[in-house]
């Protein structure tokens, strides 16, 4: 039972090799984090039995207002929502706080599509209040 980040010792077809007009950052990103892997970007946790589970983006961290969060902490309170199929967590620019308090997009189960946006907005508020914090609080609910 160990946890850490997802790294790959081979190439496989389909693989990247490049980011278009950038190499040297691609070989920055990919390749030198952990020399003669290719790191994925991805959190993995691995069982005794040798199990994996991905656990999230290891670089998707929103700075609001001096408080460090994960994107993929946040997605996962939102998740246990009853009519949260999936979601999806951003950051974007925001001028005195360095970055906005989170949209969050997401995809509703199929007996909660008559589901009222306003309602849901204000429990997933409150929700991510409750679990996390309240600046991590979203100001944008988007169900798409």
């Amino acid at each position: 039972n160990i946890s850490g980040a997802l790294c790959i010792s081979q190439a496989w077809p389909g693989m990247a090799r490049t980011i278009y007009n950038d190499h040297k950052r691609f070989l920055e990103t990919y390749l030198t984090p952990y020399p003669g892997f290719f790191f994925t970007g991805d959190g993995v946790y691995r069982t005794s039995e040798g199990y994996y589970q991905l656990t999230g983006r290891l670089d998707d961290i929103i700075n609001i207002s001096g408080h460090r969060l994960g994107t993929a902490e946040v997605e996962d309170v939102v998740n246990h929502h009853v009519a949260v199929a999936e979601s999806a967590v951003i950051g974007y620019p925001h001028e005195i706080k360095g970055e906005g308090k989170m949209p969050v997009f997401l995809s509703l189960k199929c007996l909660s599509w008559g589901y009222r946006t306003a309602t849901l907005a204000a429990e997933l508020r409150e929700l991510i209040s409750k679990k996390i914090a309240k600046y991590a609080a979203p100001e944008y609910v988007q169900v798409t």
